[in-house]
C-alpha cells in the first residue's frame, strides 16, 4: 500500500489498512503466545521444584520440628533454589546468617524500643549495616533488612528468634536436596548453546561471502551486525557451561555426564577467541565494500568453506562423524591460506590474516592441540602467520 495522508483517509484505504494490519497483528499475537508457552515450558521443573520443596519445607518445620508458623521455611527453601547450582552452598549460608542477623537485631530492637515507623526505619538500617560489617554480599544484606523489618511489623515475638533461625537453616537444607534432583536440561544445554553459536558463526560468514561477491553495502552490514551480536550467545553458552558442570558436580545423579559437560565447557575459550577473530574478518569485508576496495576473487569462496568447517564443528557435537570432516575442511583451507598470493591492499591483507587466525581457532575446536593447529596452517613465505 502507498504512502497515505492520515488525515485524509478514504474509507476505502481504512479498509484495506486493516487488511494489511490484521494479519500481521494475528501473527504477532501467535508468535508471541509460543514464545510465552516455551519459555514456560523451559521453567516448569524449576516451579515444580520449588513449590514442591517449599511445601516440604513448611511440613518438616511443622510436623516434624513443631513450630507453629514456620515462614521462613518455604521462603529459604524457593529463595535458594533460584540460584544456579554453582551459587546454591554459598547463598544458602548467606539466607541464613542474613535471617539470624535480621532477626536477631529485629527481636532485641523491638524488646527495647517497640514498635512504629521510626523504629522501622532504624531496625532495617542497623540490621544491614551489621550485615555488612560482617563483610556480607547483597543477597546476606538484603535477607538481614527484610527479616528485621518482618519481626519488627509482622511477627514482633523476641522469644521466637532462634526458630525462626532454624526455619531458614531446614529450608536451605530442603533447596540443597531438591537441587540434587537437577533436570536433563541443564547437560543438554551447554551443548545446544555451543551448536547454536556455531550455526550462527557459520550463517554470518555466508552472508558477508554473499555480500562481497555481490558487493552488497546491506548484506556486509547486516553481518557485521551479527558478527557483533554474537557476544549475548558466548555469553548464553558460557552460563549454561557453567551450570552444566555444576550440576555434575554437586548432583550425585548426574556425575556420569562429567566428561560431556567439561568438554562442551573447553570449548568457551576457543570459541570466544574464534568469534573475536571472526568478527575482525567481517568488519573489514564490510569496509572493503564500503569503501570499494577491491578483494582477490576467491575470497568469497574461502569464507564460504570458513562457514563449512564451522558448520560442520556445530553438528560434530551430537554427531562425531562430522568432526573429521570439519577436521579436513578446515585443514585443506589452511593449506590454500598458504599459498595463496599476498593481496594489495590493506583489507584484503587483513582479511587474509584473519582467516588464518580463525582456521587455528577452529580446529581447536575440533580437539586439535594449538601447536598441531599451526602446524595445519603452514608458514607464509611473506611472514602473514598466525604467532
Amino acid at each position: 500500500m502507498g504512502r497515505v495522508d492520515p488525515v485524509r483517509l478514504t474509507l476505502d484505504q481504512l479498509r484495506e489498512l486493516r487488511d494489511d494490519i490484521a494479519p500481521q497483528a494475528a501473527r504477532r499475537s501467535r508468535a508471541s503466545i509460543r514464545r510465552r508457552i516455551e519459555r514456560w515450558r523451559s521453567r516448569a521443573f524449576f516451579i515444580a521444584q520449588c513449590a514442591l520443596a517449599a511445601g516440604v519445607a513448611w511440613a518438616l518445620a511443622h510436623y516434624v520440628v513443631g513450630h507453629k508458623q514456620p515462614f521462613f521455611a518455604p521462603v529459604a527453601a524457593m529463595v535458594c533454589l533460584g540460584f544456579s547450582f554453582g551459587q546454591r552452598l554459598r547463598r544458602v549460608a548467606e539466607v541464613m546468617v542474613g535471617v539470624a542477623v535480621g532477626v536477631g537485631v529485629g527481636d532485641l530492637f523491638v524488646k527495647a524500643f517497640g514498635t512504629g515507623i521510626t523504629q522501622l526505619v532504624f531496625v532495617i538500617a542497623l540490621a544491614m549495616s551489621v550485615a555488612v560489617l560482617l563483610g556480607a554480599g547483597n543477597l546476606m544484606t538484603t535477607q538481614a533488612g527484610v527479616q528485621a523489618a518482618i519481626v519488627t511489623t509482622l511477627l514482633p515475638n523476641p522469644g521466637a528468634g532462634f526458630s525462626r533461625w532454624q526455619d531458614a537453616a531446614l529450608g536451605g537444607l530442603v533447596a540443597l536436596a531438591a537441587a540434587t534432583i537437577a533436570p536433563a536440561a541443564a547437560i543438554r544445554r551447554p551443548r545446544q548453546q555451543a551448536s547454536g553459536v556455531l550455526n550462527e558463526l557459520s550463517e554470518i560468514l555466508v552472508e558477508t561471502a554473499d555480500g562481497l561477491r555481490a558487493r552488497d553495502e546491506e548484506a556486509v552490514t547486516d553481518a557485521l551486525r551479527r558478527a557483533r551480536a554474537s557476544d549475548s550467545r558466548l555469553d548464553d553458552l558460557r552460563s549454561a557451561a557453567e551450570e552444566g558442570v555444576a550440576v555434575v558436580r554437586l548432583s550425585p545423579f548426574r556425575r556420569r555426564h562429567r566428561g560431556r559437560v567439561q568438554e562442551i565447557a573447553d570449548l568457551v575459550v576457543p570459541l570466544d577467541r574464534a568469534i573475536r577473530n571472526t568478527r575482525v574478518l567481517v568488519r573489514r569485508c564490510a569496509v572493503s565494500v564500503w569503501r570499494d576496495e577491491r578483494m582477490p576473487d576467491e575470497y568469497p569462496m574461502l569464507l564460504e568453506r570458513l562457514a563449512d568447517g564451522t558448520r560442520l564443528i556445530g553438528e560434530s557435537l551430537f554427531e562425531p562423524a562430522a568432526d573429521v570432516a570439519a577436521h579436513r575442511v578446515l585443514g585443506e583451507l589452511g593449506r590454500r591460506t598458504a599459498e595463496m598470493p599476498l593481496p594489495v591492499g590493506l583489507s584484503a591483507v587483513v582479511v587474509l590474516g584473519q582467516l588464518r587466525s580463525t582456521i587455528i581457532d577452529l580446529l581447536e575446536l575440533t580437539g586439535t592441540s594449538y601447536d598441531d593447529a599451526r602446524a595445519l596452517v603452514p608458514l607464509r613465505p611473506d611472514g602473514l602467520d598466525e604467532k
